[in-house]
């Protein structure tokens, strides 16, 4: 089933960071993966930037960690998701 993504980027935003929670909270996720999911919602907070650059900062931090080898499938899923959903927020 289609997840239905908010239409502002705000909700995207915080859609994303609920997301990330979930994997910073999982401890089957090696530690530099949760780490980088903290690192990516700390840019997520940001709110001195513009909602398109807190999430290309995100996507970027994500994008890294996302080929680890060592990252269990289910994780990756939720990374990419994650990386999905942060590419639809625009100016």
């Amino acid at each position: 089933m289609a997840m239905k993504l908010p239409s502002d980027n705000e909700g995207k935003i915080k859609l994303a960071m609920s997301i990330l929670i979930t994997i910073i909270n999982d401890t089957g996720v090696p530690r530099n993966i949760r780490r980088a999911a903290a690192n990516a919602l700390t840019h997520l907070r940001d709110v001195r930037l513009s909602p398109a650059v807190r999430a290309a900062n995100a996507i970027s931090v994500l994008d890294e960690v996302s080929q680890d080898p060592n990252m269990p499938f289910y994780a990756r899923t939720r990374i990419w998701q994650v990386i999905t959903i942060l590419e639809t927020v625009k100016d």
